[in-house]
Order: structure tokens, then C-alpha cells, then sequence
């Protein structure tokens, strides 16, 4: 396969340089930058559309960039290792490869919802690196998706894949203009038979998440930084529940608080299965 070699800041070169920066024009070419070995790792293993594997033309590639290159079709990019770093946002050395990934479609489909459902929905986020954390710590207590809703901050923007630390690409991540689709899409899969409660998290919840029940089919919501729960929102909730705390901190972090109850309904599920108490 050709390969085509960037030495300069030329127009393709910038063109990489708004996937960075700009969200309207990484929008409009629906594709994204993908800094870092384990998540292009995953995002060639979890099958996502890689249209484009930039390298550094400076040195030898190492066995794990050779593998890629082999295994992935797709357009090359030999690129001066300065230019290379400017694209990574590292301060030190240039990466070796990074990856021009296509987006995936904004379709709440792709969420999975069975028996077991557990998913999340993120309501106006305005850091990309705390839906990125929330987006790690779903995959890793065993959600099947995040839905970003309303006018937001962007998960595809470098700081939030990279918060991820990979698992962007194993989790489905959907935005929506807010929260009528999502409750349309839960609607359509109450009538199929999946009677999934939606759950709001508040300080002034209506009991402790370790009091609820949290092993049934629920969709968890989690308001924004600031403000918390919309109204919209919590009309839309079946309950709110708490995390308690002490210590004079108001409120946690909107991504610390979606890990606890995240945490606490795999934890619940676990004694479930074991036949514990929960």
C-alpha cells in the first residue's frame, strides 16, 4: 500500500490538527484522533472503521506497530516525529503511531438492553475528561453503554477518549440533542418486555443507593457538574437515590459519583448471584 509522507504543516496536516481542536469540523468529517497504544489497540480489536494509522517516519517501528500495519488496511501516513507529537499533545518524544478513527453512528441501538441492563445517561457534561471516566469506569462494573445528552461537551474530543484509557471502544457512547430520545427508546423496550427502571442520583435521593435495589434493569442518571439533575430529568425518574456523606464536601465529582453507584449495583448483582444478602 501507498504511502503518503507529511514533513511539513501542509493543508493535510492541519486538517488532523481541528480533529484535535475543533468539534464542528471533527463532526463534519465524522472521525476523531486516537492518541496512545492501548486505545488504538482496542479500536482496531473492537472492529471501529480506522481510516487512517499515522507514524513516525524517523525511526524503526516496533513489533507492535508492524503487527498493526500488517493487520489493518488502510491508508499510511509517514509523518516527521515533530509534527507526530504536535498531534499526540505530548510534551516530551513523539509517539509512534496514532490512528484517524471513523465515528460511530449516534444510534441508541447499539446499547444493549436485557435482563441484566445496567446503562447510564451523562445530562449536559461539561468536562470531556469526566465523561471519559465515567466511560471507564461503566466498562469496567460491567454497563452496556453511556448516552450523552443535551447540549454538551463532546466524548469524541481527545481528552475524553484519552480519559478512557481504551475503553471508549468497548462501550457504547451515544449522544442526544436531550432527553426525549432517550425516553422514546426506553419506551419502545418497555413494550418489548425489558422493564427498565430509570434511577436519578441526587444528595437529596429519596433513600441510600445501598438501600435500593439496583439488580433489576436500570438506566442511572447523572446531572450536570453544576447544576445536577435537569428538571426534565427528574420527572423523567422512577427514583433518585443518594450517596451518603460526611466531612464538609457538599456534593462529589459528577464521574466519582457514577462510580460509586456503579460500583454499588455490581456489587449488588454479585451477592446476587451468589445467593448472598445484598
Amino acid at each position: 500500500m501507498a504511502v503518503q509522507r507529511i514533513s511539513t504543516r501542509n493543508a493535510r496536516f492541519q486538517q488532523f490538527q481541528t480533529l484535535l481542536t475543533n468539534r464542528t469540523k471533527r463532526g463534519r468529517a465524522r472521525e476523531f484522533l486516537v492518541q496512545g497504544v492501548r486505545p488504538v489497540t482496542m479500536a482496531v480489536e473492537h472492529g471501529w472503521t480506522i481510516r487512517s494509522l499515522l507514524y513516525d517516519a524517523s525511526r524503526p517501528l516496533s513489533r507492535w506497530a508492524e503487527e498493526l500495519m500488517r493487520g489493518v488496511s488502510t491508508e499510511r501516513i509517514a509523518m516527521a516525529p515533530e509534527l507526530l507529537s504536535e498531534l499526540s499533545e505530548k510534551t516530551e518524544g513523539a509517539p509512534e503511531v496514532l490512528a484517524v478513527v471513523e465515528m460511530a453512528p449516534d444510534d441508541l441501538s447499539r446499547i444493549t438492553v436485557d435482563e441484566d441492563f445496567l446503562g447510564l445517561v451523562f445530562d449536559r457534561p461539561t468536562q470531556p475528561g469526566n465523561i471519559g471516566s465515567i466511560v471507564r469506569s461503566a466498562d469496567a462494573f460491567g454497563a452496556r453503554g453511556l448516552v450523552v445528552t443535551g447540549h454538551a461537551a463532546d466524548p469524541y474530543d481527545p481528552k475524553a477518549v484519552r480519559a478512557t484509557t481504551g475503553s471508549f471502544f468497548a462501550l457504547p457512547v451515544v449522544r442526544t440533542p436531550s432527553h426525549r430520545e432517550v425516553a422514546q427508546w426506553l419506551d419502545g423496550e418497555r413494550e418489548r418486555g425489558r422493564p427498565v427502571v430509570v434511577v436519578g442520583t441526587d444528595e437529596h435521593g429519596e433513600c441510600d443507593a445501598a438501600e435500593f435495589d439496583l439488580t433489576r434493569p436500570v438506566l442511572l442518571v447523572i446531572g450536570n457538574e453544576t447544576a445536577g439533575l435537569s428538571a426534565a430529568w427528574r420527572e423523567r425518574c422512577d427514583h433518585v437515590i443518594s450517596i451518603p456523606m460526611t466531612g464538609s464536601a457538599s456534593s462529589l465529582n459528577a464521574s466519582n459519583a457514577a462510580s460509586i453507584v456503579l460500583y454499588e449495583a455490581r456489587r449488588q448483582r454479585l451477592a446476587k448471584e451468589r445467593g448472598q444478602h445484598l
